[in-house]
């Protein structure tokens, strides 16, 4: 009988000679002698649907690979499509986009459906999360990777250093999922954590994570009404109308004594009891290609429990965000011209969390890679989007927080590969890099590319029978160059 060790229970054993994995049973011996049905035995398996996962999905299956894609929810995107977090942040230098592939493909045709724009200085992303939620789904279908929701990773089965696959748990029970190969796209490092992986998590100097966001739309606003109320304020809130959508481009925001025009108004509403001091912290406010009539909103910002794997600072989070919307609402409709009879049209069902778990890797990206703009042999990204650390302090960011002008820096394939265990890749915000390094790389096409270059690199390995970490990080960047990568 072959063993497979997990890091919570280290008991799952599988039925059958040693060595073969597409049996259907597993063993936990010290549960009862439960025996659990192994549902799939695939080539690439992806936990988590989200930014990172989608997209290595897709780069997998179009790679050959039998690919299953594992999502919690039941729709891919994660904190894009579940946490409402639009628009994408510009990464490009001089209005050129520095992410290709697959990336620059999900924006392009999301602009070619009219469901996203062109926003300020060629940013291409900016769009409608309800259409990138069936887009996504179309272009994992097209691809040919099968897509699992409603399900939850437990454990991780392990044989000695050898991920193997995983332990999940839905409304059927308890089953698991084999594979040669693992991408951990949870954001939370969920996979890599249980595994064994060497992870860190906060702010190495106060131990604190950055804090959540929990946004939400606002629905029947009259967008012309607001946009002339902003531009009477004498401030470039509303910028030119979106290239390829007929939704004007609205952004404003407000931190108190940032000089933002709605700052009065803000002073006003809580001197009349409408909001609280706090809710002044951080405001952000833009329309969405798609959504005539509507605004998404990019708070409130919750600041205390902030940590993304505690499911009780997540749970009070999401309670606190409601109260904290209401306020919101009845701001809108008392004070903001074209708000009047405004409503909200959700709140955002999943906590946006910036950070949580990082792995230690090959590599780890260091802010001084950032800033210095480094590159490497082995990049599968570029990157000039700097450092975005959310907080209440006024800590100043190292040399400012950003890159030389004209400049960007590259991220390794190596800070993708995970320390102490095989067959495991990781892509998205919890790939390894220090705290400040990772507020810069997490955003959403750098996160898009690193699922696209953990799925490359895992159908590389396979073919030539090596493991991930055995791959020529070189091999990979080569590999993604010929499938658009700007590398």
């Amino acid at each position: 009988m072959h063993t497979f060790n997990s890091s919570a229970h280290r008991g799952w054993e599988i039925s059958g000679a040693p060595g073969v994995l597409n049996h259907s049973m597993l063993t936990h011996r010290s549960l009862s002698e439960q025996t659990i049905p192994i549902l799939r035995d695939v080539d690439v398996l992806v936990v988590g649907g989200g930014t990172a996962g989608a997209v290595a999905g897709i780069a997998a299956a179009r790679q050959g690979m039998k690919t299953l894609v594992v999502e919690q929810f039941g729709f891919l995107g994660g904190s894009q499509t579940g946490a409402l977090v639009t628009p994408m942040m510009p990464n490009q230098v001089e209005g050129v986009p520095l992410n290709g592939g697959i990336d620059f493909e999900i924006n392009t045709r999301l602009i070619e459906r009219r469901e996203s724009g062109v926003w300020k200085d060629g940013n291409r992303g900016w769009f409608n999360p309800e259409t990138l939620k069936s887009l996504l789904e179309e272009m994992n279908q097209e691809a040919g990777a099968e897509l699992l929701y409603y399900t939850f990773v437990e454990d991780v089965i392990v044989a000695e250093t050898e991920v193997r696959g995983i332990v999940v748990v839905n409304k059927a029970g308890r089953s698991a999922l084999l594979a040669k190969r693992v991408i951990d796209c949870t954001g939370d490092a969920d996979v890599a954590f249980r595994s064994g992986v060497p992870c860190e998590i906060g702010d190495p100097e106060t131990g604190k994570n950055q804090p959540f966001s929990v946004r939400f739309n606002l629905g029947n606003v009259d967008l012309a009404r607001l946009a002339a109320f902003l531009r009477s304020l004498g401030r470039h809130d509303v910028m030119e109308q979106a290239e390829g959508t007929d939704v004007p481009l609205i952004h404003t925001a407000m931190v108190w004594e940032k000089g933002w025009t709605l700052e009065p108004l803000f002073r006003t509403a809580v001197k009349d009891g409408v909001l609280q001091p706090t809710d002044g912290n951080y405001f952000q406010a833009f329309t969405m290609a798609g959504r005539p009539g509507e605004l998404a909103l990019n708070c409130p910002r919750i600041s205390l429990e902030t940590d993304g794997t505690d499911p009780f600072h997540l749970t009070r989070a999401q309670m606190q965000a409601r109260r904290i919307v209401q306020r919101y609402v009845a701001f809108f409709r008392r004070y903001v011209p074209g708000c009047e009879q405004a409503y909200l049209v959700m709140t955002a069902p999943m906590v946006g969390v910036r950070e949580s778990r990082r792995i230690r890797g090959e590599y780890t990206v260091t802010v001084e890679d950032v800033l210095g703009a480094r590159k490497f042999d082995d990049a599968i990204l570029r990157n000039n989007y700097p450092l975005d650390v959310h907080s209440d302090s006024e800590k100043p960011m190292p040399g400012g927080g950003r890159l030389p002008a004209g400049e960007y820096h590259e991220v390794p394939y190596r800070s993708l590969v995970p320390r102490n265990v095989e067959n495991l890749l990781v892509a998205g915000r919890c790939l390894s890099a220090s705290f400040l390094a990772q507020s810069s790389i997490r955003i959403q096409s750098n996160c898009r590319a690193m699922g696209e270059a953990a799925a490359v690199a895992s159908a590389l390995s396979i073919r030539r029978g090596i493991t991930p970490r055995a791959i020529d990080g070189r091999d990979v960047r080569a590999a993604l160059k010929v499938q658009g990568g700007r590398l």
